[in-house]
């Protein structure tokens, strides 16, 4: 066990703040009262336009506070702080979550007791009913369809996922990931901007020899629905660029053409087509919209970014 500071590796916590400066001080106060002893915590606020991003400094001055000139997505928020974290971990977590006191030592203790696990992530529940799961491991991304679904997704927990294993992929709401890993792969590619990438980067690390692991003995509070609008032309757009683009990073050889035959000709057709028959043109568009970036793209190449720390 994980007993006092000196047996705690330092784990960099940094999250992402785009307009939620409120809901994000909701997440500072909950790590403030964790039982891990040994963390630096990076707030990057992903250039806020409708609030004052600078309250959560004020508020807590003891955080490393990192604003960018433009939002960079989901992976470049993120990927803003790497260069300054000095953590052995980095645990990657929403802002609209909240801990508990020890949510943090079972995380570390299983990445410390096994070098072969690349990444790993707590079981998720919802914050506002607490006792029903989002997400308690991940089926394998199917190669052709390029979709896989949330173990427990919705079930009461009853313990029935209280274990540590392999899973299909990681969890971007909450996942804790070894420096040593980051700087062999390379940190979370930035464009897909938002969706797939967590999954991108989790196949990039199984392929360099890692294991990605669920563990049912932490638990994390999310906020779903906070940060994004649901069954928005701009979730719709993202969504189906990212399954594409996850294709196009992640498949090769015959494999790449089944899939991308059937994600143009089969299912991003039916998704439009979905969408119009219930009226709303403004996602059959979107889904146009992304197909066409795919098009007009098709030369695009964007290799993981290397990690070069600061001193």
């Amino acid at each position: 066990m994980l007993a006092n500071k000196s047996s705690h590796p330092l784990v960099s916590v940094v999250t992402v703040n785009f307009n939620q400066s409120a809901v994000t001080c909701e997440f500072l106060e909950s790590m403030r009262k964790i039982s891990y002893s040994n963390v630096e915590i990076f707030v990057v606020d992903n250039a806020s336009t409708k609030d004052n991003p600078d309250i959560i400094k004020e508020k807590y001055p003891d955080i490393h506070y990192i604003k960018t000139k433009t939002n960079l997505g989901f992976a470049g928020g993120n990927n803003a702080a790497l260069p300054y974290c000095k953590g052995k971990y980095v645990l990657f977590i929403n802002n609209d979550t909240e801990v508990p006191v020890s949510f943090l030592e079972p995380l570390v203790e299983i990445m410390e007791s096994n070098h072969q696990i690349g990444m790993i992530s707590p079981k998720i529940h919802y914050f506002h009913t607490p006792n029903t799961f989002q997400f308690a491991g991940f089926t394998p991304i199917d190669p052709i369809t390029i979709r896989n679904f949330a173990i427990g997704f919705g079930e009461i927990d009853k313990g029935q996922y209280d274990t540590t294993n392999e899973t299909g992929s990681i969890f971007g709401a909450a996942m804790l990931v070894s420096i040593d890993v980051i700087k062999k792969v390379g940190m979370m590619t930035e464009q897909f901007f938002l969706y797939y990438e967590e999954h991108d980067w989790a196949e990039h690390i199984k392929k360099a020899g890692y294991k990605i692991y669920y563990t049912g003995k932490s638990v994390v509070y999310h906020k779903e629905s906070i940060s994004t609008v649901k069954n928005s032309p701009f979730q719709t757009f993202f969504l189906t660029r990212g399954r594409v683009l996850y294709a196009r990073r992640n498949n090769k050889g015959l494999t790449k053409l089944l899939s991308l035959l059937y994600l143009y000709f089969i299912a991003l057709p039916k998704q439009g087509l979905i969408f119009f028959l219930k009226g709303r043109f403004d996602l059959t568009a979107a889904t146009g919209k992304a197909v066409f970036w795919h098009w007009t793209h098709l030369n695009n190449r964007d290799n993981l970014p290397q990690l070069t720390q600061n001193e």
